[in-house]
């Protein structure tokens, strides 16, 4: 059986891409620096703080010795925070880098060997439609999602000659916690209701005029973990309602 860790997996995208890996017979771990809110059937939970570096050691440390290595990894881990340029915090910058960016590179670096000695490995980033272009007072969340879609490029170049692959997804808007959190930011910064947020600012560009579900991610990841996919890598799958279409 393999092993799947997935990051930030207690809710939205990371718990529904668990509970479908679990439902596709693998074995599922979640780390996230929350707990579930809720049992989460035959899926490990870890707690982990993925903006501090030794607890992402700590994390692969475990994964590995118990479960002689990770055959999936999902790096979806990740918040948002809206605020003008010149009133960005530094600290608030910071850690965004840390969780979106240094994590990944870290956690993929811990899989790494274990991935090659068995000559086969999945390495799926969650990166955003933000990953692909910009949009207004997001700028560390930009920042991150192209550096991702980056080091999944980078992931991939070396990957390929030992059966493990890397990609990205890059989701447009998701009815998660996090993009409700956005929507009420975005109502207070632009003095709109928030159905007006999602209709006019969210959806405006969007070709599908509907927010994303978690599922419809969680079932890309299937397909990237699927033998079909076999040689699918270095690419950023856009699921973005038709978004970048224009």
């Amino acid at each position: 059986m393999k092993t799947a860790l997935v990051t930030g997996g207690v809710s939205g995208i990371g718990r529904s891409t668990a509970e479908a890996l679990r439902d596709n017979g693998y074995r599922v771990i979640v780390a996230d620096l929350n707990e579930p809110a809720s049992p989460m059937d035959e899926i490990q939970f870890i707690q982990a703080d993925l903006a501090n570096t030794d607890a992402c050691q700590h994390l692969i440390n475990t994964v590995n010795e118990q479960h002689n290595g990770i055959d999936i990894l999902v790096n979806n881990a990740g918040f948002q925070h809206v605020c003008p340029l010149e009133d960005f915090p530094l600290e608030t910058w910071q850690t965004m880098q840390s969780v979106m960016l240094t994590a990944p590179f870290l956690l993929t670096r811990g899989v790494w060997p274990a991935m090659k000695a068995k000559g086969w490995g999945r390495i799926i980033n969650i990166a955003s439609i933000h990953g692909l272009v910009a949009s207004l007072f997001k700028s560390s969340y930009i920042t991150a999602k192209h550096g991702l879609i980056g080091f999944t490029k980078a992931s991939a170049l070396e990957g390929g000659e030992f059966g493990i692959t890397a990609n990205a997804i890059c989701p447009g808007y998701v009815r998660t916690p996090l993009v409700e959190r956005q929507i009420a930011d975005q109502s207070r910064l632009l003095n709109l209701p928030e159905d007006r947020v999602i209709a006019d600012v969210l959806l405006k560009n969007a070709a599908v005029k509907r927010l994303l579900t978690p599922e419809d991610i969680a079932a890309m990841v299937i397909y990237l973990c699927s033998p079909a996919a076999d040689c699918v890598t270095g690419s950023s799958w856009s699921i973005d309602q038709g978004w970048t279409a224009q």
